[in-house]
């Protein structure tokens, strides 16, 4: 298919497919306040099982996930350390203070990898004058990294610190399956020693709504507290568990055609002047910076979405383009032809 439009801005624009549109036409539903949607309930602990957790709560969405882990795990007043440039800390309206009360502790984090000597440098003791450090957060994969898979030895060793210094340790793992499948490992494989951790059933799963929390059964008692604290308890949410069931059947694998593509898309743009690199491409995301040699970024951006390529601001001059389901091969090739055409050799050529 190529699309008039060629959304690249996030894997969040896909549509639900068929399969399952007609799995919530057909959803036996109850009500989850009550713990009686047997859909929700049959996600939930299929979500579980995939993770190797003991237990699993729905949510509205991965910001939300993220948020009642860390108010089930934490203290106000406390601090968390994590990633400079993480999810939590960049792109979730600052709920880990304003709404958790906690003290950030970023940390650099080449490729999406905390190194844990700087982690640790990070960790803040329980001395009167400081906020006690509690938890240690880990981005799998790390978006703004470029959708970088954080291998299961790294993640080992910032648990193994975590425990030593007695710290939990939470994964937002929205794209957690893309990581899987880019390191060839089950999911289960990459949290198998972190106390909690969420997933997105909107992003590379295809899904019109809601994330996963998944950890211990007492975790998950407390998350479901925070989660109605926090305004998410809902009703007949099994009309859309069921989208989320026919995707860990269905969609995780596909997964691979999605960083395949993103991998050619780079290619096709590098072919046409920009400095994006297939090697640097590890999943579904491709990032690059404009050269203001070539034009603004802004411009670029713009002129890509009269082109009919629409693709997010640029946060400087780099911008990032995202492969998902509604995204095949002769999108990425329609797509990179448009972002040639905008180039200024295009246009001198068409003047």
């Amino acid at each position: 298919m190529t699309n008039a439009v060629i959304d690249l801005r996030s894997d969040t624009t896909s549509r639900p497919s068929e399969a399952m549109r007609r799995a919530m036409y057909e959803a036996e539903v109850g009500d989850d306040y009550y713990r009686t949607d047997p859909t929700v309930i049959a996600l939930e602990e299929r979500s579980a099982e995939v993770l190797g957790k003991e237990a699993a709560l729905l949510v509205l969405s991965g910001t939300m996930g993220n948020l009642v882990s860390l108010l089930a795990q934490t203290r106000p007043g406390q601090s968390v350390v994590l990633a400079d440039n993480c999810h939590i800390l960049m792109n979730e309206a600052g709920g880990v203070s304003a709404l958790a009360g906690l003290l950030p502790r970023p940390v650099p984090a080449p490729q999406g990898v905390i190194d844990p000597s700087r982690a640790e440098a990070a960790i803040l003791s329980g001395s009167p004058l400081s906020a006690p450090t509690s938890l240690l957060c880990i981005e799998n994969t790390h978006n703004a990294s470029g959708g970088w898979p954080v291998a299961p030895d790294a993640v080992s060793a910032l648990c193994s610190l975590a425990r030593r210094r007695g710290l939990r340790t939470h994964v937002d793992g929205a794209r957690i399956f893309n990581a899987a499948v880019a390191l060839g490992v089950p999911a289960s494989a990459l949290v198998a020693e972190v106390d909690s951790v969420t997933f997105c059933l909107t992003k590379g799963l295809g899904c019109p709504t809601g994330s996963i929390v998944a950890g211990e059964a007492g975790f998950i008692a407390e998350a479901r507290h925070k989660r109605q604290l926090v305004g998410g308890g809902m009703r007949q949410a099994g009309i859309w568990a069921a989208a989320g069931l026919v995707a860990l059947d269905t969609m995780i694998d596909r997964l691979a055609e999605d960083h395949a593509h993103a991998r050619l898309l780079a290619g096709l743009l590098a072919d046409a002047g920009l400095p994006a690199d297939p090697a640097e491409v590890a999943t579904n995301m491709v990032f690059f910076e404009v050269p203001e040699a070539i034009m603004p970024a802004d411009v670029f951006v713009r002129r890509l979405g009269e082109a009919g390529v629409v693709v997010n601001p640029p946060k400087g001059r780099r911008v990032r383009f995202v492969t998902h389901v509604d995204v095949d091969e002769s999108d990425v090739r329609e797509a990179a032809r448009r972002v040639g055409s905008v180039m200024p050799s295009a246009r001198r050529a068409a003047d």
